[in-house]
């Protein structure tokens, strides 16, 4: 019995040094997340490996383990840019990215976990700056806004490429003009398209008139084409059948059969 206390303690000592050796070497990796290894007594950081993925991993308690999301991730930027004018423009975009997978660990030994920060948004700022300054402010505010978006994602995606982050779409949410430029936009754009409206007006006047004019034309060779084919001997023919059919008619007048400066019967009084 005097000998169980000398056993036992030493046994304690050594389950609770096993239990703290465990709880260092035990890593679980979230859902949605990458570790990269860190070997304190072999080259440092693992980069010649995939990351380790997501669930339970054993590692020795000398080494550490970094974990990042490797999920899609947005990133909201509000940035002072100027136009091709120099006139002062804020812009607001979203950065859809995540860092490349397979590239984890050159990520984490030449970028850090601060790769956000060192990388990605000084890219985008430059490249919204050098999109933005090809255009002027009604560019800006009204027709190129598709095309400034996707401009600043290529250039973006260019600078980032080779710095194992992945970019997946920026989109440009608001572009906020100063008032007074703003102001003067929306009445030349306003006052182009009353311009638009009455060159509309005018062309369809226009149209209508050549419209009754090839009419009026259409008419008037219609009357002379009649006028010429009309002689003397037809008219006097198209009255004596006229006047056949008048004479079977119940309600025929009195009809004198004579030869007037016409030519043609003359019809008096009641029957």
């Amino acid at each position: 019995m005097e000998k169980l206390p000398k056993i036992a303690l030493p046994t304690i000592i050594i389950a609770i040094v096993l239990i703290i050796l465990l709880a260092k070497s035990a890593v679980t990796i979230g859902s949605g997340e990458a570790g990269v290894l860190y070997k304190t007594f072999d080259n440092g950081v693992v980069t010649d490996a995939p990351p380790l993925g997501e669930g339970f991993h054993i590692v020795a308690p000398w080494n550490k383990v970094f974990v990042y999301e490797v999920r899609q991730q947005e990133i909201l930027e509000k940035m002072n840019v100027l136009s091709s004018n120099g006139l002062d423009i804020k812009l607001e975009a979203s950065i859809w990215f995540q860092p490349d997978f397979n590239s984890l660990g050159k990520l984490h030994q030449e970028k850090s976990e601060m790769y956000k920060e060192r990388v990605l948004l000084p890219a985008i700022r430059s490249a919204a700056r050098s999109v933005v300054g090809r255009y002027t402010p009604e560019q800006l505010y009204s027709s190129k806004r598709d095309a400034i978006q996707q401009e600043i994602f290529e250039e973006t995606k260019n600078i980032v490429e080779d710095q194992y982050i992945q970019l997946n779409e920026v989109l440009v949410r608001d572009v906020t003009l100063p008032p007074t430029i703003k102001d003067a936009i929306e009445r030349k754009l306003k006052q182009e398209q009353e311009s638009l409206e009455y060159e509309f007006r005018l062309v369809t006047a226009a149209k209508e008139a050549e419209k009754v004019i090839i009419e009026a034309e259409g008419k008037a060779e219609s009357n002379r084409i009649l006028s010429a084919s009309l002689t003397d001997k037809i008219l006097q023919d198209k009255g004596i059948d006229a006047t056949i059919k008048l004479s079977e008619s119940p309600n025929t007048k009195v009809i004198v059969i004579g030869s007037g400066d016409s030519g043609m019967p003359l019809i008096l009084g009641n029957q």
